[in-house]
């Protein structure tokens, strides 16, 4: 027996408990790539060549003209789906269909399932209502949990010890690791392109919602950019104005060792490398980084490394730390000295254990 399609709010279709077995996206494989629901998967109504053609005779032709061949593309398109998806569905399963705006896309799908008597809802507004919803939750969200945050020079091992923390049961925010970049202009991750700003805030706002505010969310410090993408402002007001600073002091031996087992695919060939020096030039000046340009170039790799720090990254960060956290220097600090695995881990446990400030 068929089902009417149920129409839900971005509210309910978050709400704990909403039920819904399947997030369906129905639009093109380029918007849903640019960011979607948590979990949902793409089915889309229109691939992206599909979409072009199908608004570009709305615009050069007539609405009429570009309904009558976007209902015979999605209706072709929507039967592979179902050929695809649905034989090991239950009579029970509960999917939430969505477009961009909740139109014709996800209500043509829906309707269909729902025919089918399945029990369909579709998302009101579509992923526009969902966007807007992460953009008011990042202005409010960040200000509900407390941080502790790590500051250290570059290659103190904050994100090894954000892992260690993670695996020893604290709650972490990797800005980082979502962003796929480790924040410097030679940051950016061999083969793992960042993702779009929209998904990068979709990502941030999805572990946030996830944490416990009775309990500490250890996090990176970060500058306002990470690579390409922008950290919510909401975030970085929360962990410079209340967010308890922690120093971890690792030894120049191991930053050195550790910066070179992060960047090792650097050394394989120094060209990309120096090619990213080259933006250093108006900041360091031509001589300077022809220098790095040609240790480099001769493979004298922790030479480079030391330089860099002590030159380049070292300064930048003690003006950083002054601006954000002016109170660093009275801080509970750890002191690594090898930063291999069970350091971390010793680490971790520590300050798991430091009381709230």
């Amino acid at each position: 027996m068929a089902n009417a399609v149920l129409k839900v709010t971005v509210d309910e279709a978050l709400a704990p408990g909403a039920g819904f077995d399947t997030l369906i996206d129905a639009r093109s494989p380029a918007e849903f790539a640019e960011d979607h629901l948590p979990g949902a998967v793409n089915w889309p109504t229109l691939d992206d060549a599909e979409r072009d053609r199908v608004g570009t005779l709305y615009v050069q032709d007539s609405p009429l003209a570009a309904r009558k061949v976007g209902a015979a593309l999605a209706a072709r398109n929507i039967a592979r789906h179902l050929d695809a998806h649905l034989a090991d569905r239950p009579r029970e399963w509960r999917p939430l269909v969505y477009c961009w705006r909740g139109g014709q896309r996800s209500g043509s799908l829906a309707l269909v399932l729902a025919q089918i008597g399945f029990r369909t809802a579709q998302l009101q507004g579509g992923y526009k209502a969902f966007r807007a919803r992460v953009r008011a939750d990042l202005d409010v969200l960040p200000s509900r949990l407390s941080y502790r945050v790590l500051c250290g020079r570059t290659g103190s091992g904050k994100t090894r010890l954000l892992q260690a923390l993670h695996e020893a049961g604290a709650q972490v925010l990797d800005l980082e690791g979502l962003a796929r970049h480790r924040g410097s202009i030679l940051g950016g991750m061999p083969g793992l392109p960042q993702p779009t700003q929209k998904r990068f805030d979709t990502l941030v706002w999805q572990a946030l919602s996830g944490f416990d505010a009775a309990r500490p969310v250890y996090v990176e410090s970060e500058s306002a950019k990470i690579g390409s993408l922008r950290v919510p402002q909401a975030l970085l007001a929360a962990m410079h104005g209340h967010g308890q600073p922690l120093r971890i002091a690792t030894a120049d031996a191991a930053r050195i060792t550790m910066l070179l087992d992060d960047y090792r695919d650097s050394t394989l060939d120094p060209e990309p490398l120096c090619r990213l020096l080259d933006g250093l030039v108006e900041l360091r000046g031509r001589e300077r980084v022809a220098h790095w340009q040609a240790l480099a170039r001769a493979g004298r790799w922790p030479e480079l490394v030391g330089r860099l720090m002590a030159e380049h990254y070292d300064p930048l960060y003690e003006r950083s730390m002054q601006r954000s956290y002016p109170g660093l220097a009275q801080a509970p600090r750890i002191d690594l000295a090898r930063g291999d695995a069970a350091e971390m881990a010793a680490a971790a446990q520590a300050l798991i254990a430091l009381p709230a400030p």
